[in-house]
């Protein structure tokens, strides 16, 4: 057998063989004044505050300079536009029901009971984003607000319906069970972006649950939306973890040892929550005007491309939809990121990464990686995730299908078939960035399949494989001269294939254009992270947290804001080390 042969199925089994068929796919969540901020006048002001621009280029940086800074005066926020978009549930109270024709529920957040802490914060979205001083997280007002025991004037709280295809088989009605949408806020840069709440409290859609997270899930959620930010990956944001002392009690694993465990509310920001599960329950219950009105709501506030008054805008819609998609979970992998729980209410319309649950980061390279222990038939391993999108995507062109004409329909169908080509391009694309290549070279497809073969045989690590790829000199490959703290690449090194795939791997290096090896490690560097949220960081970070110590989820927020930066105190915590024993045990389930 050649070793063309021998490894060439490796590729394929990081990301699985998409079926070409897109049926019969087998793949084993009253308005007062918003200001508007000209983003190129140097000041904007109303009677109560101003803000100066101390702009660099387009970096912008704006300080507030009022008495009133700290205010929540300053975060304006509506509903308004919302409700005056789709029908409302005529029902207000929070009484857990069948919900029909319409799009949100006003649901009132349940308070958390203090003592309240504020955890973290995210300083780049309290003041990139909400253009809100950092500092006033110090303040009452901001923990009332962010832990739903304060509503802004304009805020009425929204839980959003939707239903969704989970592990497979059609859930009917899901919707926001403990999240609340507060509204949207437009930014000094002109941006929309909607803030939601999340573990504060029952709503319509709560199904048997208490609208409760604890602080093991909310914690995770918070930083993992901002280290994938970091990372270059679409996601929502998290603006603030707050904790509390309130009991809630929680069957970690579902093995009936339910314990005390605390409460906590993340507070996060996305430009729309709205996902296929969105659309899906719309056309499932038959409200095609309905369906409509979103899908045109949609396209006009997040597809600008998509011109409104064309007749084929659904199918320009869904062709968008189907290429970001494929480039989203093409970014996940090029991470090592299995998002754990890819439901069709988990997908993102907007091709964002949202609803993050048993989320994982693949450390020794295997794909068959399940990060969810509640994932019995590794449904969603992470070798599975691209089959699993052109799945999710496959329902969303049914919930279309009432929308569309025959012919429509069938030129959905085609779009669809061409998932497999768009992702598996993109794929390689990343690939070879993370392997330095420029340029296009027919091997380049083997070699990657070659080196991933090596890496599943000896359990290297993923993420440390290719940063150390690129940060070993080419003169140290070719004499195989690896340092002991190169350990991935020891690792890799002890298989006997290994000093086979160099010579072609430094022999392809050599057909880099105008390349040398400085700038070759450079660009590697740029694109390969040396610290991810790894499972033993979170668990570790949230061992401390559950004392009311977050002294580690503040370091873990300083070194993943800059994950591609060598820092000497996440040497000393050992994030690039290799995982410590203990870890080795350690599960994530779909309980928070």
């Amino acid at each position: 057998m050649s070793n063309f042969q021998h490894y060439a199925f490796a590729f394929m089994a990081l990301h699985t063989h998409l079926l070409s068929r897109v049926t019969g796919i087998d793949s084993t969540e009253s308005q007062t004044k918003v200001l508007h901020f000209n983003k190129n006048d140097s000041r904007c002001s109303d009677d109560r505050h101003f803000y100066i621009n101390t702009t660099k280029k387009n970096n912008l940086s704006w300080s507030k300079i009022t008495e009133n800074s700290l205010s929540l005066n300053v975060l304006e926020i509506s509903s308004k536009r919302l409700l005056a978009a789709f029908p409302l549930d005529p029902a207000r109270d929070d009484s857990v029901r069948t919900v029909k024709n319409c799009v949100f529920s006003v649901a009132q957040p349940t308070p958390l009971k203090g003592p309240l802490k504020v955890a973290a914060v995210s300083k780049e979205v309290l003041e990139d984003i909400l253009d809100w001083d950092v500092s006033a997280a110090e303040t009452d007002d901001f923990i009332h607000f962010l832990s739903g025991g304060k509503l802004l004037p304009g805020s009425i709280p929204l839980a959003h319906r939707y239903g969704g295809h989970q592990f497979g088989v059609w859930a009917g009605q899901l919707g926001d069970g403990r999240a609340h949408l507060l509204g949207e806020y437009i930014n000094r840069h002109g941006e929309r972006w909607e803030i939601q709440l999340k573990g504060s409290g029952k709503t319509p859609y709560s199904r048997n649950g208490d609208g409760r997270t604890v602080i093991r899930s909310s914690l995770r959620e918070f930083l993992c939306s901002e280290v994938m930010h970091y990372l270059g990956i679409p996601t929502s944001r998290a603006a603030s973890l707050i904790v509390s002392n309130e009991v809630v009690w929680r069957d970690q694993f579902y093995n009936g040892h339910v314990k005390k465990e605390k409460g906590a509310i993340v507070a996060r920001v996305a430009k729309s929550w709205f996902r296929i599960g969105s659309l899906e329950i719309l056309a499932s219950f038959g409200e095609i005007d309905l369906l409509r009105k979103l899908l045109n709501f949609v396209i006009d506030e997040h597809f600008p491309s998509v011109h409104a008054s064309d007749s084929d805008k659904y199918l320009d819609f869904f062709s968008r939809v189907v290429t970001d998609t494929a480039n989203l979970i093409a970014l996940w992998m090029s991470v090592g990121f299995a998002h754990g729980v890819c439901n069709t209410d988990n997908f993102s319309l907007l091709s964002i990464t949202i609803d993050y649950g048993p989320f994982g980061f693949m450390e020794s390279y295997n794909p068959n990686f399940v990060p969810n222990t509640s994932d019995d038939e590794g449904r969603y391993k992470i070798g599975n995730q691209a089959n699993t999108g052109m799945y999710n995507l496959d329902k969303l062109r049914e919930a279309l299908n009432p929308v569309l004409d025959t012919s429509q329909q069938l030129s959905a169908m085609q779009i669809l078939k061409g998932y497999p080509d768009i992702y598996n391009k993109r794929f390689q694309e990343l690939f070879k960035s993370k392997l330095g290549f420029l340029g296009e070279d027919a091997g380049d497809a083997y070699l990657i399949a070659y080196l991933l073969k090596l890496m599943e045989d000896t359990q290297a690590d993923f993420t440390m494989t290719f940063r150390l790829l690129s940060e070993i000199s080419v003169q140290q490959l070719q004499d195989q001269s690896i340092p002991q703290e190169f350990w991935a690449l020891q690792d890799l090194s002890s298989h006997k294939l290994f000093s086979d795939w160099v010579p072609m791997y430094l022999l392809r290096l050599k057909r880099n254009a105008s390349d040398s090896d400085k700038e070759r490690r450079r660009r590697m560097k740029r694109i390969n992270p040396r610290y991810i949220l790894r499972n033993w960081m979170a668990e570790s970070a949230v061992r401390k947290a559950e004392r009311s110590d977050f002294s580690e989820v503040h370091l873990l927020q300083r070194v993943l804001s800059a994950p591609f930066h060598k820092q000497t105190e996440a040497e000393e915590a050992g994030y690039a080390s290799r995982p410590p024993t203990w870890a080795e045990d350690l599960r994530v389930s779909c309980s928070s």
